[in-house]
Protein backbone atom coordinates (compact mmCIF):
# COMPACT_ATOMS: atom_id res chain seq x y z
CA UNK A 1 0.00 0.00 0.00
CA UNK A 2 1.33 3.41 -1.00
CA UNK A 3 0.45 7.01 -0.17
CA UNK A 4 0.54 10.31 -2.03
CA UNK A 5 0.22 13.88 -0.79
CA UNK A 6 -1.44 16.90 -2.38
CA UNK A 7 -1.01 20.47 -1.15
CA UNK A 8 -4.31 22.19 -1.80
CA UNK A 9 -6.60 25.00 -0.72
CA UNK A 10 -8.87 23.57 1.95
CA UNK A 11 -12.39 24.87 2.52
CA UNK A 12 -13.68 24.24 6.01
CA UNK A 13 -16.79 25.17 7.96
CA UNK A 14 -19.99 27.16 7.45
CA UNK A 15 -18.10 30.21 6.18
CA UNK A 16 -17.22 28.12 3.12
CA UNK A 17 -20.79 26.91 2.59
CA UNK A 18 -20.29 23.60 4.41
CA UNK A 19 -21.88 22.14 7.50
CA UNK A 20 -20.21 22.39 10.89
CA UNK A 21 -17.28 19.99 11.07
CA UNK A 22 -17.06 19.52 7.31
CA UNK A 23 -14.28 20.45 4.92
CA UNK A 24 -13.51 19.88 1.25
CA UNK A 25 -10.20 19.53 -0.55
CA UNK A 26 -8.47 17.66 -3.36
CA UNK A 27 -6.93 14.45 -2.13
CA UNK A 28 -5.23 14.01 -5.52
CA UNK A 29 -4.50 16.26 -8.47
CA UNK A 30 -4.43 14.90 -12.02
CA UNK A 31 -1.53 15.44 -14.41
CA UNK A 32 0.97 16.39 -11.73
CA UNK A 33 4.24 14.45 -12.04
CA UNK A 34 5.48 13.91 -8.50
CA UNK A 35 9.02 13.38 -7.22
CA UNK A 36 8.74 9.64 -7.89
CA UNK A 37 7.87 10.18 -11.56
CA UNK A 38 4.25 9.10 -11.01
CA UNK A 39 1.24 10.89 -12.47
CA UNK A 40 -2.40 10.15 -11.63
CA UNK A 41 -4.60 10.25 -14.73
CA UNK A 42 -8.33 11.05 -14.93
CA UNK A 43 -10.47 7.99 -14.32
CA UNK A 44 -8.00 6.38 -11.93
CA UNK A 45 -10.51 6.52 -9.06
CA UNK A 46 -13.68 5.75 -11.02
CA UNK A 47 -13.91 2.05 -10.21
CA UNK A 48 -12.80 2.26 -6.59
CA UNK A 49 -15.26 5.07 -5.87
CA UNK A 50 -18.06 2.96 -7.33
CA UNK A 51 -16.98 0.07 -5.11
CA UNK A 52 -17.04 2.26 -2.01
CA UNK A 53 -20.46 3.62 -2.98
CA UNK A 54 -21.83 0.08 -3.18
CA UNK A 55 -20.53 -0.86 0.28
CA UNK A 56 -22.41 -0.55 3.53
CA UNK A 57 -19.41 1.33 4.89
CA UNK A 58 -17.86 4.79 4.78
CA UNK A 59 -14.47 5.70 3.37
CA UNK A 60 -12.37 6.47 6.47
CA UNK A 61 -10.79 9.85 7.16
CA UNK A 62 -7.58 9.49 9.15
CA UNK A 63 -4.90 11.79 10.46
CA UNK A 64 -1.47 10.98 9.07
CA UNK A 65 -2.47 7.50 7.80
CA UNK A 66 -2.53 6.20 11.39
CA UNK A 67 -4.44 2.95 11.04
CA UNK A 68 -3.19 1.46 14.29
CA UNK A 69 -4.91 3.89 16.68
CA UNK A 70 -8.67 4.54 16.66
CA UNK A 71 -8.04 8.03 18.05
CA UNK A 72 -6.62 8.96 14.64
CA UNK A 73 -9.76 7.81 12.84
CA UNK A 74 -11.13 11.36 12.86
CA UNK A 75 -14.13 11.12 10.53
CA UNK A 76 -15.41 9.87 7.21
CA UNK A 77 -15.77 10.96 3.60
CA UNK A 78 -19.23 12.33 2.78
CA UNK A 79 -18.60 12.51 -0.96
CA UNK A 80 -15.72 11.83 -3.32
CA UNK A 81 -15.85 12.68 -7.01
CA UNK A 82 -13.47 13.10 -9.88
CA UNK A 83 -13.59 16.44 -11.67
CA UNK A 84 -11.30 18.07 -14.22
CA UNK A 85 -8.72 18.86 -11.54
CA UNK A 86 -8.56 15.70 -9.48
CA UNK A 87 -10.20 13.75 -6.66
CA UNK A 88 -12.39 16.20 -4.74
CA UNK A 89 -13.53 14.99 -1.33
CA UNK A 90 -15.91 16.44 1.22
CA UNK A 91 -15.36 14.97 4.67
CA UNK A 92 -17.10 15.11 8.01
CA UNK A 93 -14.88 15.37 11.07
CA UNK A 94 -15.91 13.72 14.32
CA UNK A 95 -16.07 16.78 16.56
CA UNK A 96 -16.65 14.62 19.64
CA UNK A 97 -13.17 13.24 19.11
CA UNK A 98 -10.44 15.47 20.60
CA UNK A 99 -8.21 14.88 17.56
CA UNK A 100 -11.10 15.46 15.19
CA UNK A 101 -11.96 18.77 16.86
CA UNK A 102 -8.31 19.85 16.90
CA UNK A 103 -7.91 18.94 13.23
CA UNK A 104 -10.98 21.05 12.42
CA UNK A 105 -9.41 24.04 14.16
CA UNK A 106 -6.17 23.51 12.23
CA UNK A 107 -8.03 23.35 8.93
CA UNK A 108 -10.14 26.42 9.63
CA UNK A 109 -7.05 28.32 10.72
CA UNK A 110 -5.29 27.34 7.46
CA UNK A 111 -2.51 25.77 9.50
CA UNK A 112 -2.85 22.52 7.55
CA UNK A 113 -3.20 22.46 3.78
CA UNK A 114 -2.30 18.93 2.76
CA UNK A 115 -4.38 15.88 1.98
CA UNK A 116 -3.14 12.40 1.20
CA UNK A 117 -4.59 9.03 0.24
CA UNK A 118 -3.57 5.40 0.67
CA UNK A 119 -3.84 3.17 -2.36
CA UNK A 120 -2.73 0.14 -4.33
CA UNK A 121 -1.97 0.25 -8.04
CA UNK A 122 -4.37 -1.90 -10.06
CA UNK A 123 -3.27 -0.69 -13.48
CA UNK A 124 -0.39 1.51 -14.56
CA UNK A 125 2.31 1.86 -17.16
CA UNK A 126 5.31 3.84 -18.32
CA UNK A 127 4.88 6.54 -20.96
CA UNK A 128 7.09 9.23 -22.42
CA UNK A 129 5.92 12.81 -21.98
CA UNK A 130 7.91 15.80 -23.26
CA UNK A 131 11.01 13.66 -23.51
CA UNK A 132 10.69 12.25 -19.97
CA UNK A 133 9.56 8.84 -18.83
CA UNK A 134 6.75 8.92 -16.28
CA UNK A 135 4.62 6.22 -14.71
CA UNK A 136 0.89 6.66 -15.24
CA UNK A 137 -1.40 5.54 -12.44
CA UNK A 138 -4.49 4.53 -14.44
CA UNK A 139 -6.53 2.58 -11.90
CA UNK A 140 -6.13 2.73 -8.13
CA UNK A 141 -7.69 0.96 -5.17
CA UNK A 142 -8.46 3.52 -2.48
CA UNK A 143 -8.20 2.55 1.20
CA UNK A 144 -8.54 5.87 3.04
CA UNK A 145 -7.86 9.58 2.82
CA UNK A 146 -5.87 11.48 5.41
CA UNK A 147 -5.26 14.96 6.64
CA UNK A 148 -1.48 15.30 6.88
CA UNK A 149 0.67 18.03 8.41
CA UNK A 150 3.02 20.17 6.33
CA UNK A 151 6.41 18.53 6.00
CA UNK A 152 5.09 15.06 6.82
CA UNK A 153 6.81 13.55 3.76
CA UNK A 154 9.50 11.37 5.37
CA UNK A 155 11.30 10.80 2.07
CA UNK A 156 11.88 14.56 1.68
CA UNK A 157 13.29 14.72 5.19
CA UNK A 158 15.57 11.74 4.53
CA UNK A 159 16.94 13.30 1.34
CA UNK A 160 17.81 16.47 3.27
CA UNK A 161 19.55 14.40 5.95
CA UNK A 162 21.39 12.40 3.29
CA UNK A 163 22.81 15.57 1.72
CA UNK A 164 24.15 16.75 5.08
CA UNK A 165 25.51 13.32 5.99
CA UNK A 166 27.23 12.89 2.62
CA UNK A 167 28.95 16.27 2.89
CA UNK A 168 30.12 15.68 6.43
CA UNK A 169 31.23 12.11 5.70
CA UNK A 170 33.24 13.32 2.72
CA UNK A 171 35.08 15.81 4.90
CA UNK A 172 35.73 13.23 7.61
CA UNK A 173 37.10 10.66 5.18
CA UNK A 174 39.38 13.29 3.67
CA UNK A 175 41.01 13.68 7.07
CA UNK A 176 39.53 17.09 7.88
CA UNK A 177 38.53 17.76 11.46
CA UNK A 178 34.85 18.26 12.18
CA UNK A 179 34.04 21.62 13.64
CA UNK A 180 31.80 21.76 16.70
CA UNK A 181 29.01 23.11 14.48
CA UNK A 182 29.35 20.30 11.92
CA UNK A 183 29.52 17.68 14.63
CA UNK A 184 26.31 19.06 16.12
CA UNK A 185 24.63 19.00 12.69
CA UNK A 186 25.74 15.42 12.11
CA UNK A 187 24.42 14.30 15.48
CA UNK A 188 21.08 15.94 14.64
CA UNK A 189 21.07 14.15 11.28
CA UNK A 190 21.72 10.84 12.97
CA UNK A 191 18.89 11.45 15.45
CA UNK A 192 16.55 12.38 12.59
CA UNK A 193 17.40 9.17 10.74
CA UNK A 194 16.70 7.20 13.90
CA UNK A 195 13.27 8.79 14.12
CA UNK A 196 12.54 7.93 10.50
CA UNK A 197 13.66 4.33 11.02
CA UNK A 198 11.25 4.05 13.95
CA UNK A 199 8.44 5.46 11.82
CA UNK A 200 9.23 3.05 8.99
CA UNK A 201 9.11 0.15 11.41
CA UNK A 202 5.76 1.38 12.67
CA UNK A 203 4.46 1.59 9.12
CA UNK A 204 5.52 -2.03 8.53
CA UNK A 205 3.67 -3.12 11.67
CA UNK A 206 0.58 -1.18 10.58
CA UNK A 207 0.55 -2.85 7.17
CA UNK A 208 0.84 -6.29 8.75
CA UNK A 209 -1.93 -5.51 11.23
CA UNK A 210 -4.22 -4.10 8.57
CA UNK A 211 -3.77 -7.11 6.28
CA UNK A 212 -2.63 -5.07 3.28
CA UNK A 213 0.58 -7.07 2.91
CA UNK A 214 -1.36 -9.90 1.34
CA UNK A 215 -3.17 -7.45 -0.92
CA UNK A 216 0.14 -6.20 -2.28
CA UNK A 217 1.25 -9.73 -3.05
CA UNK A 218 -1.77 -10.12 -5.30
CA UNK A 219 -1.17 -6.88 -7.21
CA UNK A 220 -1.64 -7.44 -10.96
CA UNK A 221 1.49 -7.90 -13.04
CA UNK A 222 0.73 -4.70 -14.95
CA UNK A 223 0.77 -2.64 -11.78
CA UNK A 224 3.80 -0.78 -10.57
CA UNK A 225 5.81 -2.97 -8.25
CA UNK A 226 6.10 -1.91 -4.63
CA UNK A 227 9.43 -0.26 -4.16
CA UNK A 228 11.46 1.15 -1.31
CA UNK A 229 10.88 4.87 -1.68
CA UNK A 230 14.08 5.86 0.11
CA UNK A 231 17.18 5.61 -2.07
CA UNK A 232 19.60 4.75 -0.57
CA UNK A 233 17.80 2.96 2.23
CA UNK A 234 17.23 4.63 5.56
CA UNK A 235 19.37 1.99 7.23
CA UNK A 236 22.27 2.74 4.87
CA UNK A 237 21.93 6.42 5.73
CA UNK A 238 22.02 5.62 9.43
CA UNK A 239 25.23 3.64 8.92
CA UNK A 240 26.68 6.49 6.85
CA UNK A 241 26.00 9.09 9.52
CA UNK A 242 27.49 6.84 12.22
CA UNK A 243 30.58 6.27 10.08
CA UNK A 244 31.05 9.99 9.51
CA UNK A 245 30.56 10.74 13.21
CA UNK A 246 33.03 8.09 14.33
CA UNK A 247 35.67 9.07 11.79
CA UNK A 248 35.16 12.75 12.55
CA UNK A 249 35.70 12.16 16.25
CA UNK A 250 38.80 10.12 15.46
CA UNK A 251 40.19 12.87 13.24
CA UNK A 252 39.70 15.59 15.83
CA UNK A 253 41.36 13.71 18.70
Amino acid sequence: MKTKNASVRVKAGPEDGLEEGQFSAYASVFGNVDSYGDVVVPGAFKKTLAEWASKDAELPLLFGHRMDDPDFNIGHVVSAVEDDKGLLVTAQLDLESPKGAQTYRLLKGRRIDQMSFAYDVIEGGSVQTEGEHVYELRELKLYEVSVVPIGANQETEILAVKAAADALASGAKAGRELSAKNESELRKAHEAIGSVLAALGQDDDQEKASGHTAANAEEPSGAKAEEQRVNPSARALAELSLLALNEGEGGSS
